[in-house]
């Protein structure tokens, strides 16, 4: 046998958006949710990344993150619910991707280019002994939070290119 057995191995190239729906789809039972924005990549991922300003604006039920330290991509945060409620997460943060996690929760947010347009992905699961059952029971509920968090997200997009809007 000649060569390295790595070389006759196929190899696949993914793009963030097509990670990340793998990703979900070994969580079991996670909430995702995928759309395309007639908006620019770039433009989309401004809003998108900018997790202290505008993801709690993006997810409902958080009132704030605060990261609380960083290093290149991977950066520490602190997320805080209406009620008070608080969460620290690990996170990857890189230029279409965006990978969270927590003791009880792993969300992710990929895009990539589309055209003109982009394509853009959401997902959570939870992490927490039962967290499948509890994952498939909340199912509808997590959806239809995930579609509403994509037309937010669509919104605020837009607008950032919108006319007389100062920065």
């Amino acid at each position: 046998m000649t060569g390295s057995v790595q070389d006759s191995w196929p190899t696949a190239k993914l793009d963030s958006v097509r990670r990340l729906k793998v990703m979900a789809s070994v969580a079991k039972h996670a909430a995702y949710a995928e759309r395309r924005f007639e908006v620019p990549f770039e433009q989309l991922w401004a809003v998108a990344s900018d997790l202290e300003n505008e993801l709690p604006r993006i997810v409902g039920g958080l009132r704030s993150f605060a990261v609380t330290s960083s290093s290149g991509e991977r950066l520490s945060g602190r997320a805080a619910g209406p009620l008070g409620y608080r969460e620290h997460f690990d996170v990857v943060l890189r230029p279409g991707w965006c990978l969270m996690q927590s003791d009880r929760l792993t969300s992710g947010m990929a895009a990539t280019a589309d055209g003109d347009g982009c394509r853009f992905a959401f997902y959570t699961s939870l992490r927490v002994p039962g967290g499948e059952l509890l994952d498939r029971m909340r199912a509808p509920l997590s959806a239809r939070r995930a579609e509403r968090m994509l037309d937010r997200l669509g919104d605020l997009a837009a607008a950032r290119s919108a006319p007389g809007r100062t920065e």
